[in-house]
């Protein structure tokens, strides 16, 4: 019997401690001690070696579920998608999206005059811009606002705003806001029957409409005497064309608005390609994403 005491005392004498690294081993290697508790008083130096490397390691095995409880409560916060992260409308950037693109006219940065009204219930999003300050029937540039707009399907985009007259009683008056794609690789307006196209003046591309037009610069207007908001965007002084915009590689293009027409209230605007027709683009309610720029 003594020389198995002595055998097993000189196996748990020789086992290194760094061995016993889970709560098993301590457990096992303690009944071992147990069992062959009469055969030397060695063993109560061993006894204590292998009840002090189990305590090490149920608080070992404690911190380390304590670090993994941790973990599980406070998971990696996840990254904030772009769109997410744009505070300024100066930084937004829409993205058309299968040939579409919707915009609510209020996310943009405006100045002088333009004010965000609430009234009526026409209107979507969180109101529309209406123009309040002096009429700039001839004169472009002023009260001017931008929109980067992503195009990743190339092709010829049909442009309509939904806007209404809120000033005065007549549908030909305070109706109209100039509208410019300057750097569009065309800019053009076209009849419902496709017989007729024009150019803003001083493009170098003719012919151009009556009415107003300067520097690139078309006036868009909404007709009839139903003066609240509808789809509706035209140039040419009563012979209606309708507005189109060529982009030939996918990339940001700029849409800028200035001020012409004292009330005219703007509340969104849709372009739109071949792919989609007028009718599903003006039902569309997903309004395009937004990037950072």
């Amino acid at each position: 019997m003594r020389d198995v005491c002595t055998y097993v005392n000189v196996i748990l004498n020789l086992l290194p401690m760094n061995m016993l690294k889970r709560k098993m081993y301590g457990i096992l290697l303690l009944l071992s001690v147990i069992t062959i508790n009469s055969c030397s008083t060695d063993n109560d130096i061993v006894m204590e070696s292998v009840t002090e490397e189990i305590t090490n390691q149920e608080e070992e095995t404690e911190t380390e579920e304590e670090s993994t409880t941790g973990e599980e409560s406070n998971p990696e916060e996840e990254p904030i998608p772009d769109e997410m992260s744009c505070t300024n409308p100066l930084d937004y950037v829409f993205n058309e999206k299968d040939g579409l693109v919707l915009v609510e006219f209020e996310n943009a940065v405006f100045t002088e005059d333009w004010n965000l009204k609430t009234d009526g219930s026409s209107y979507s999003g969180a109101g529309y811009m209406v123009w309040e300050g002096q009429q700039y029937l001839s004169n472009p540039g002023n009260g001017t606002a931008t929109f980067m707009i992503e195009i990743d399907n190339p092709g010829t985009y049909h442009f309509i705003w939904f806007s209404a007259v809120k000033t005065g009683t007549s549908g030909t008056d305070h109706n109209d806001t100039w509208l410019r794609f300057n750097d569009a690789d065309d800019y053009y307006a076209e009849n419902n029957q496709g017989t007729s196209t024009v150019y803003p003046r001083d493009t170098e591309k003719t012919p151009n409409p009556e009415g107003a037009s300067k520097d690139g610069w078309f006036k868009v207007y909404r007709s009839g005497n139903d003066l609240d908001f509808k789809w509706q965007s035209s140039t040419f002084d009563n012979n209606a064309h309708n507005i189109y915009v060529d982009f030939d590689s996918p990339r940001i293009y700029i849409m800028e608005v200035s001020a012409r027409s004292t009330g005219h209230g703007i509340d969104k605007f849709i372009l739109f390609n071949n792919s989609v027709t007028k009718a599903d683009a003006i039902a569309n309610t997903e309004l395009s994403g937004i990037n950072c720029n």
